[in-house]
C-alpha cells in the first residue's frame, strides 16, 4: 500500500507562527473598526496597543466622557461569536474607578457589569442631572430591542430648574420596557422622579416629574415649561446620544 505524505516542509510552522503573531499583535483600532463598536456609542481621540493591551485617549460613550481607558479583547467570547471590549480606568473627573465592556455580535450590542462614576455634562440638559453612577449595571439590545437590563443607576441632580431646587439624589433599577432600556429614578422622598428610556437607535426620551409642596413653587414650575399631570409637573426632552 502506499502513503501519501503532505509536503508541508518549513512554510507549514512559519505560516502557523505569522497567523499567531498577526492576531497577538492586531491593533486594537483596527479591531474597533472590524466589531463596529464605533456604532454602539464608544468613540476616541486616540487610540492604541493591540487587542490584548491598548489604550484608549479620552474616550467617551455617546457623548459621556470616560477618560482614558485600558481596553482588551476577551478571547473567551470570541469562542462564542461575540467580540467583548473590556474597559477599566479612571472616569474624568471622578476618584471611582470605571470597570466594565462593551461587547457587539451579528444581532446584538450592550453593555457589560459597568459600574462607573460618569459626569452627565450637558446631555439631559435642561434636566440638572450632573452625574451617573453605576453599579454593576448590564444591558443588551438584540437586533434593536432592549433584551436584559439590570444593576443600579443613580443620577446627582445639582441646580435648580424652573426656580425648584432640585438637590436630592434619585435611584432606581435598570430594567426594559418594551423595546427601550428604562431607568425609573426616584428621589428618597419621593417627590422627584426622572423616567429615562433609551433606544438601540441612540434616542432617548427623559420625563422629569416633580411634586410640589406649594401652589407657589407650582407656578414656578409651569413657567419653566412643565405640563400638570396625574402624578404631578412634568417636564419632557428627547434627544440623541
Amino acid at each position: 500500500m502506499k502513503r501519501i505524505r503532505l509536503a508541508t516542509g518549513p512554510r507549514a510552522p512559519f505560516g502557523a507562527v505569522f497567523v499567531l503573531a498577526l492576531i497577538a499583535f492586531l491593533p486594537l483600532r483596527l479591531a474597533m473598526g472590524w466589531f463596529d463598536l464605533g456604532e454602539t456609542g464608544l468613540t476616541a481621540s486616540d487610540v492604541r496597543g493591540s487587542v490584548w493591551f491598548g489604550t484608549l485617549r479620552q474616550a467617551s460613550f455617546g457623548g459621556v466622557p470616560l477618560g482614558d481607558l485600558n481596553a482588551r479583547l476577551s478571547p473567551v467570547q470570541l469562542l462564542v461569536g461575540r467580540a467583548r471590549i473590556d474597559l477599566s480606568g479612571q472616569s474624568q473627573g471622578s476618584a471611582r474607578p470605571l470597570h466594565g465592556a462593551i461587547g457587539v455580535s451579528r444581532h446584538s450590542f450592550g453593555i457589560d457589569d459597568l459600574t462607573a462614576s460618569l459626569p452627565a455634562g450637558a446631555v439631559f440638559a435642561p434636566v440638572p442631572v450632573s452625574t451617573l453612577d453605576f453599579d454593576d449595571v448590564s444591558v443588551r439590545f438584540q437586533d434593536g430591542n432592549c433584551g436584559k437590563a439590570e444593576g443600579q443607576v443613580r443620577a446627582a441632580i445639582s441646580g435648580d430648574l424652573g426656580g425648584i431646587a432640585l438637590g436630592q439624589g434619585m435611584s432606581g433599577t435598570a430594567r426594559c420596557d418594551g423595546a427601550a432600556l428604562l431607568l425609573p429614578l426616584t428621589s428618597q422622598a419621593g417627590t422627584e422622579s426622572i423616567a429615562l428610556r433609551l433606544w438601540g437607535t441612540g434616542r432617548f426620551r427623559a420625563e422629569l416629574t416633580v411634586q410640589p409642596a406649594d401652589p407657589a413653587a407650582a407656578q414656578k414650575l409651569v413657567l419653566g415649561g412643565f405640563q400638570p399631570t396625574p402624578k404631578g409637573y412634568m417636564l419632557s426632552i428627547e434627544g440623541r446620544l
